[in-house]
Protein backbone atom coordinates (compact mmCIF):
# COMPACT_ATOMS: atom_id res chain seq x y z
CA UNK A 1 0.00 0.00 0.00
CA UNK A 2 1.61 3.48 -1.00
CA UNK A 3 0.29 6.61 1.04
CA UNK A 4 1.64 10.13 -1.15
CA UNK A 5 3.19 12.43 0.79
CA UNK A 6 3.75 16.15 -0.44
CA UNK A 7 7.61 17.23 -1.26
CA UNK A 8 9.34 20.27 -0.23
CA UNK A 9 11.97 22.01 -1.98
CA UNK A 10 15.17 22.45 -0.38
CA UNK A 11 17.11 25.50 -1.09
CA UNK A 12 20.04 23.35 -3.14
CA UNK A 13 16.85 22.61 -5.38
CA UNK A 14 16.64 18.87 -4.10
CA UNK A 15 13.25 17.67 -3.17
CA UNK A 16 12.48 15.68 -0.21
CA UNK A 17 9.12 14.13 1.13
CA UNK A 18 7.35 16.73 3.78
CA UNK A 19 7.86 13.67 6.37
CA UNK A 20 10.37 10.75 6.91
CA UNK A 21 10.84 7.82 8.70
CA UNK A 22 13.29 7.50 11.68
CA UNK A 23 15.11 3.93 12.32
CA UNK A 24 17.08 4.63 16.23
CA UNK A 25 16.95 1.59 17.67
CA UNK A 26 16.09 -0.76 14.24
CA UNK A 27 18.67 -3.26 13.33
CA UNK A 28 19.52 -6.52 12.11
CA UNK A 29 16.23 -8.53 10.43
CA UNK A 30 13.72 -7.32 12.15
CA UNK A 31 14.86 -3.74 11.46
CA UNK A 32 15.05 -4.71 7.79
CA UNK A 33 11.38 -5.40 7.74
CA UNK A 34 10.45 -2.41 9.88
CA UNK A 35 12.18 -0.71 7.05
CA UNK A 36 10.94 -2.44 4.19
CA UNK A 37 7.16 -2.55 5.95
CA UNK A 38 7.70 2.06 6.31
CA UNK A 39 8.83 2.55 2.18
CA UNK A 40 5.65 0.09 1.09
CA UNK A 41 3.51 2.25 3.24
CA UNK A 42 4.73 5.41 1.07
CA UNK A 43 7.63 6.74 3.15
CA UNK A 44 10.68 7.76 1.11
CA UNK A 45 12.91 9.54 3.18
CA UNK A 46 14.68 7.25 5.74
CA UNK A 47 16.97 8.50 8.37
CA UNK A 48 19.84 6.92 9.77
CA UNK A 49 23.29 7.77 11.23
CA UNK A 50 26.26 6.54 11.81
CA UNK A 51 26.39 6.06 15.36
CA UNK A 52 23.19 4.38 14.89
CA UNK A 53 24.90 1.31 13.90
CA UNK A 54 22.33 0.55 11.08
CA UNK A 55 23.37 1.84 7.66
CA UNK A 56 23.56 -1.93 6.84
CA UNK A 57 20.24 -2.36 7.84
CA UNK A 58 19.02 0.80 6.06
CA UNK A 59 20.67 -0.67 2.93
CA UNK A 60 19.22 -4.14 3.25
CA UNK A 61 15.62 -2.38 3.23
CA UNK A 62 16.49 -0.26 -0.21
CA UNK A 63 17.63 -3.37 -2.29
CA UNK A 64 14.48 -5.25 -0.90
CA UNK A 65 11.87 -2.91 -2.03
CA UNK A 66 10.42 -2.84 -5.46
CA UNK A 67 10.97 0.97 -4.92
CA UNK A 68 13.49 2.68 -7.30
CA UNK A 69 16.46 3.99 -5.57
CA UNK A 70 16.08 7.19 -7.17
CA UNK A 71 12.61 7.63 -5.63
CA UNK A 72 14.04 7.29 -2.43
CA UNK A 73 15.70 9.61 0.13
CA UNK A 74 18.53 8.11 2.00
CA UNK A 75 19.71 9.87 5.02
CA UNK A 76 23.02 9.26 7.35
CA UNK A 77 24.85 12.05 9.72
CA UNK A 78 28.77 12.14 10.32
CA UNK A 79 29.56 11.28 14.19
CA UNK A 80 31.30 13.71 16.55
CA UNK A 81 34.49 11.67 16.64
CA UNK A 82 35.64 11.77 13.31
CA UNK A 83 35.11 15.91 12.67
CA UNK A 84 38.72 16.23 11.08
CA UNK A 85 38.88 16.65 7.61
CA UNK A 86 40.66 13.59 6.65
CA UNK A 87 38.58 11.43 9.08
CA UNK A 88 35.25 12.67 7.96
CA UNK A 89 36.21 12.05 3.94
CA UNK A 90 36.71 8.29 5.28
CA UNK A 91 33.49 7.97 7.83
CA UNK A 92 31.40 9.07 4.96
CA UNK A 93 33.17 6.42 2.77
CA UNK A 94 32.63 4.07 5.38
CA UNK A 95 29.06 5.00 5.67
CA UNK A 96 28.11 4.38 1.99
CA UNK A 97 30.09 1.01 2.02
CA UNK A 98 28.11 0.02 4.85
CA UNK A 99 24.97 1.01 3.47
CA UNK A 100 26.01 -0.63 0.11
CA UNK A 101 24.66 2.45 -1.69
CA UNK A 102 26.79 4.46 -4.28
CA UNK A 103 25.51 7.78 -2.80
CA UNK A 104 23.43 9.89 0.20
CA UNK A 105 20.46 12.00 -0.98
CA UNK A 106 21.03 13.65 2.52
CA UNK A 107 24.26 13.32 4.85
CA UNK A 108 24.27 15.33 7.60
CA UNK A 109 27.23 16.37 10.41
CA UNK A 110 25.07 14.72 13.65
CA UNK A 111 26.14 17.43 16.53
CA UNK A 112 28.80 20.77 16.71
CA UNK A 113 30.31 19.07 19.44
CA UNK A 114 31.43 22.83 19.77
CA UNK A 115 34.38 21.71 22.50
CA UNK A 116 36.02 20.00 20.32
CA UNK A 117 35.45 22.94 17.68
CA UNK A 118 36.09 20.84 14.29
CA UNK A 119 32.77 21.58 12.87
CA UNK A 120 33.94 23.76 10.06
CA UNK A 121 36.51 21.03 9.01
CA UNK A 122 33.80 18.58 8.84
CA UNK A 123 31.40 20.85 7.16
CA UNK A 124 34.17 21.22 4.63
CA UNK A 125 34.57 17.24 3.71
CA UNK A 126 30.90 17.21 3.08
CA UNK A 127 31.00 20.09 0.59
CA UNK A 128 33.55 18.52 -0.81
CA UNK A 129 32.06 14.99 -0.38
CA UNK A 130 29.14 16.50 -2.65
CA UNK A 131 31.22 17.99 -5.18
CA UNK A 132 32.47 14.31 -5.59
CA UNK A 133 28.85 12.82 -6.09
CA UNK A 134 28.78 10.92 -3.27
CA UNK A 135 26.05 13.13 -1.30
CA UNK A 136 23.42 14.64 -3.09
CA UNK A 137 22.35 17.09 -0.05
CA UNK A 138 24.15 18.10 2.96
CA UNK A 139 23.25 19.37 6.17
CA UNK A 140 23.23 19.55 9.95
CA UNK A 141 21.33 18.44 13.05
CA UNK A 142 21.24 20.21 16.46
CA UNK A 143 23.47 23.05 14.96
CA UNK A 144 22.99 26.61 16.62
CA UNK A 145 22.58 29.78 14.59
CA UNK A 146 26.22 30.97 15.55
CA UNK A 147 27.03 27.45 14.71
CA UNK A 148 25.29 27.77 11.06
CA UNK A 149 26.73 31.66 10.69
CA UNK A 150 30.16 30.50 10.99
CA UNK A 151 29.74 27.90 8.86
CA UNK A 152 28.63 30.51 6.10
CA UNK A 153 31.26 32.69 7.16
CA UNK A 154 33.87 30.44 6.73
CA UNK A 155 33.01 28.04 3.28
CA UNK A 156 30.31 30.36 1.75
CA UNK A 157 27.79 27.48 2.59
CA UNK A 158 24.56 26.90 4.50
CA UNK A 159 23.10 24.03 5.20
CA UNK A 160 20.01 22.78 3.38
CA UNK A 161 18.55 21.30 6.46
CA UNK A 162 19.14 21.34 10.25
CA UNK A 163 17.48 18.33 12.31
CA UNK A 164 16.65 19.69 15.69
CA UNK A 165 14.79 18.24 18.55
CA UNK A 166 11.26 19.65 18.08
CA UNK A 167 8.01 19.08 19.71
CA UNK A 168 5.44 20.44 21.23
CA UNK A 169 6.85 20.43 24.51
CA UNK A 170 9.77 22.09 23.12
CA UNK A 171 8.68 23.80 20.20
CA UNK A 172 11.93 26.07 19.30
CA UNK A 173 10.28 28.78 17.73
CA UNK A 174 13.10 31.06 17.32
CA UNK A 175 15.25 28.33 16.10
CA UNK A 176 12.61 27.85 13.41
CA UNK A 177 12.44 31.84 12.83
CA UNK A 178 15.86 31.76 11.70
CA UNK A 179 15.62 29.06 9.50
CA UNK A 180 13.23 30.58 7.39
CA UNK A 181 14.72 33.83 7.17
CA UNK A 182 18.03 31.92 5.58
CA UNK A 183 16.21 29.45 3.64
CA UNK A 184 17.39 26.48 5.83
CA UNK A 185 14.44 23.58 6.09
CA UNK A 186 13.85 22.06 9.84
CA UNK A 187 13.50 18.59 10.53
CA UNK A 188 12.59 17.69 13.37
CA UNK A 189 13.53 14.52 15.59
CA UNK A 190 11.69 13.08 18.13
CA UNK A 191 8.61 14.70 16.52
CA UNK A 192 6.59 12.57 19.41
CA UNK A 193 8.45 13.18 22.37
CA UNK A 194 8.91 10.00 22.43
CA UNK A 195 5.45 9.64 23.29
CA UNK A 196 6.09 11.24 26.76
CA UNK A 197 3.32 12.44 27.80
CA UNK A 198 2.37 13.60 24.61
CA UNK A 199 -0.70 11.25 24.14
CA UNK A 200 -2.15 11.84 27.66
CA UNK A 201 -1.91 15.30 27.47
CA UNK A 202 -5.15 17.37 27.46
CA UNK A 203 -4.88 19.64 25.33
CA UNK A 204 -3.56 17.05 22.71
CA UNK A 205 -6.61 14.68 23.32
CA UNK A 206 -9.06 17.36 22.93
CA UNK A 207 -7.75 18.44 20.07
CA UNK A 208 -7.27 15.11 18.70
CA UNK A 209 -11.23 14.21 19.79
CA UNK A 210 -12.14 17.49 18.18
CA UNK A 211 -10.67 16.06 14.64
CA UNK A 212 -11.37 12.30 15.27
CA UNK A 213 -8.01 11.42 15.11
CA UNK A 214 -5.22 10.15 17.17
CA UNK A 215 -2.58 12.60 19.39
CA UNK A 216 0.42 11.03 17.16
CA UNK A 217 -2.00 12.80 14.25
CA UNK A 218 -2.98 15.65 15.55
CA UNK A 219 1.23 16.60 16.46
CA UNK A 220 2.75 15.40 13.15
CA UNK A 221 0.31 17.68 11.22
CA UNK A 222 1.08 20.35 13.70
CA UNK A 223 4.99 19.65 12.40
CA UNK A 224 3.50 19.49 9.04
CA UNK A 225 1.92 22.95 9.31
CA UNK A 226 4.59 24.42 10.78
CA UNK A 227 6.94 23.54 8.05
CA UNK A 228 8.84 20.71 9.63
CA UNK A 229 9.94 17.98 8.35
CA UNK A 230 9.18 14.78 11.29
CA UNK A 231 10.78 11.91 10.76
CA UNK A 232 8.80 9.65 13.23
CA UNK A 233 9.85 5.84 13.89
CA UNK A 234 7.40 2.99 14.52
CA UNK A 235 8.22 -0.73 13.97
CA UNK A 236 4.71 -1.17 13.45
CA UNK A 237 2.68 -1.60 10.31
CA UNK A 238 -0.53 0.09 11.99
CA UNK A 239 1.35 2.87 13.28
CA UNK A 240 3.30 4.10 10.53
CA UNK A 241 0.46 4.56 8.12
CA UNK A 242 -1.21 6.25 10.94
CA UNK A 243 2.38 8.62 11.16
CA UNK A 244 1.18 9.54 7.37
CA UNK A 245 -2.00 9.45 7.41
CA UNK A 246 -2.56 13.72 7.51
CA UNK A 247 -3.13 15.15 4.83
CA UNK A 248 -7.04 14.95 4.72
CA UNK A 249 -7.72 17.48 7.47
CA UNK A 250 -6.08 20.41 8.25
CA UNK A 251 -5.62 22.02 12.14
CA UNK A 252 -6.89 25.37 12.46
CA UNK A 253 -5.60 28.54 13.69
CA UNK A 254 -6.95 28.04 17.83
CA UNK A 255 -5.31 24.97 17.33
CA UNK A 256 -1.95 25.33 16.23
CA UNK A 257 -2.09 28.35 19.07
CA UNK A 258 -3.19 25.74 21.63
CA UNK A 259 -0.20 23.48 20.25
CA UNK A 260 2.61 26.53 20.69
CA UNK A 261 1.22 27.06 24.45
CA UNK A 262 2.79 23.55 25.29
CA UNK A 263 6.00 24.31 24.53
CA UNK A 264 8.77 25.17 28.22
CA UNK A 265 12.06 26.38 28.96
CA UNK A 266 12.83 22.42 29.96
CA UNK A 267 11.05 20.65 27.30
CA UNK A 268 14.09 19.12 25.86
CA UNK A 269 14.34 15.29 26.57
CA UNK A 270 17.54 14.23 27.77
CA UNK A 271 18.54 17.87 28.27
CA UNK A 272 20.48 17.98 25.04
CA UNK A 273 21.69 21.25 24.66
CA UNK A 274 23.56 21.80 21.34
CA UNK A 275 25.86 24.57 23.32
CA UNK A 276 27.54 22.28 25.70
CA UNK A 277 26.92 18.60 24.48
CA UNK A 278 29.71 16.24 22.78
CA UNK A 279 29.01 13.80 20.84
CA UNK A 280 31.02 10.48 20.86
Amino acid sequence: MENQIPEITLHDGTRIPAIGFGTYKLWGNDGVAAITSAIDHGYRLIDSAYNYENEGTVGTAVKRTSIPREDLRIASKLPGRYHSYEQAVKTIQESLYRADLDYYDLYLIHWPNPKQDLYVEAWQALIDAKKWGLIRSIGVCNFLPEHLERLEKETGVLPSINQVELHPFFNQEEQRKWHEKHGVTTESWSPLAHGNDVFSNHTIKQIADKHNKTASQIILRWHYQHGTVAIPKSASPKRQLENISIFDFALDDDDMRELDKLTRPDGRINDLDPAVYEEF
